[in-house]
């Protein structure tokens, strides 16, 4: 059994940084993928001043996602469900591997992410269009059915 460690982050003191996957957000960790040792992540993300909104279809490779709005707004289009907005208070399960896109926030936006494990969200490179980082899982099941049914790994 792994040792766990208790946490605690308290918004006095602490730093937001832009060095996130969102270049428009800013992250503040709050300490639980060291008390945790990577199983989930938590941060507040808010919006960047300044920032550059873009928005890009992609998935996050997780067990388990939840958005809770703590200021502001923000809406996404996700497959198979169609335009969400999340406002103050809303609170969004996103289940693995659900494709979608950020449509806008507003510029006072703020939310809590929980992610499981720590290291589940996937960037999408910026030089990748919707559709060929669509692809891409398509193109990881095929390397993987090539190495191990084909290649007998």
């Amino acid at each position: 059994m792994s040792k766990r460690k208790f946490s605690v982050s308290h918004l006095k003191g602490s730093k937001f940084k832009a060095d996130g996957l969102r270049a428009f957000f800013e992250y503040r960790d709050l300490g639980v993928r060291d008390a945790t040792g990577g199983r989930a992540v938590a941060h507040v993300i808010r919006a960047r001043p300044g920032g550059t909104f873009v928005g890009k279809t992609h998935w996050h490779e997780t067990e388990f996602q939840l958005v809770y709005v703590l200021k502001g707004w923000i809406k996404f289009d996700y497959e198979g469900v169609g335009e969400v907005l999340l406002e103050a208070g809303s609170c969004a399960h996103q289940p693995p591997g659900i494709r979608h896109r950020e449509l806008g926030h507003s510029h006072d936006m703020e939310l809590l992410e929980v992610v499981l494990p720590a290291d589940g969200v996937v960037k999408v490179p910026d030089h990748l269009s919707d559709e060929e980082a669509a692809a891409l899982p398509c193109a990881a099941v095929t390397a993987w059915h090539a190495l191990i049914v084909g290649g007998g790994l």
